[in-house]
């Protein structure tokens, strides 16, 4: 039976294993997909049970997107350029890290109906995520992106990779089409900390796949908000497609699974 797993620190909440073997039992897959908190030491011996092979897929979340990829043989080029994983394989007997995040973020703002030309975008956090948001909004045609994080220089570091994007300073006033947090703040339903009680007619999308986190919730009355359901669960399809082969269908059952 085939085992894959998530890992990331915290885990506790990670709503993988629920979607996941929803697919493999729906596929008739002989497989089970489990989570494991891990502490950055234990990456490199946890990467080698892919390589042994057994484990035969694992999906990576914070803090290890980028922790993972010297441990790695390899990258897909939408790891390379973003040098953020989320999602490990083994072919050919070497392991590979790819993204899928970027078509995760990306396909429900296409569902939405966002057009990105001439549009202006504040992303918020510079964690392993942001510069695959920044890619998925250059490919929907966003002409300027500001990055802001709470600590400024690893905003810049992430503006080493994207000379074009703009870094600001944590709340600093600037104009936006679409807000995007990809901090991990609201998790736990804490406050994002910046006064955007002016903004009105903008798109608001947080990442973190809770359905409104007060970061939505302060902003829904007057604009457009956006939940991380759909980008979860659109990356998730494209990783088991990855490690099976096989697309799995998103219908209202898939979605109603993740209520959390």
């Amino acid at each position: 039976m085939k085992k894959l797993i998530v890992i990331g620190n915290p885990i506790s909440h990670s709503l993988s294993p629920k979607l996941h073997n929803y697919w493999i039992q729906k596929e008739k897959i002989k497989a089970i997909y489990d989570k494991k908190l891990l502490e950055k030491e234990e990456l490199e011996e946890n990467i080698l049970e892919i390589k042994k092979g057994n484990i035969f897929g694992m999906n990576v979340t914070i803090p290890f997107k980028k922790l993972v990829i010297p441990l790695l043989d390899g990258l897909t080029s939408n790891a390379q350029i973003t040098q953020s994983v989320n999602t490990i394989y083994l072919d050919k007997n070497k392991v590979y890290g790819d993204n899928t995040d970027i078509f995760g973020f990306v396909t429900p703002l296409k569902d939405f109906g966002f057009v990105g030309d001439n549009k202006q975008a504040l992303i918020l956090g510079a964690g392993g995520v942001s510069a695959s948001i920044i890619i998925a909004l250059k490919n929907l045609g966003v002409s300027k992106i500001n990055l802001m994080n709470r600590t400024k220089q690893n905003a810049i570091e992430i503006k080493n990779m994207f000379k074009d994007i703009e870094v600001k300073n944590w709340g600093e006033k600037v104009d936006f089409d679409i807000v995007v947090n990809c901090t991990s703040l609201g998790l736990n339903n804490e406050d994002i900390g910046i006064d955007f009680s002016d903004i009105k007619d903008k798109i608001f999308y947080d990442i973190i796949y809770k359905p409104k986190t007060k970061f939505l919730i302060n902003a829904e009355k007057n604009n457009k908000i956006i939940n991380g359901k759909m980008m979860f669960i659109y990356q998730a399809q494209k990783s088991f497609e990855i490690w099976h082969g096989i697309l799995p269908t998103i219908d209202t059952d898939v979605v109603e699974l993740i209520n959390d």
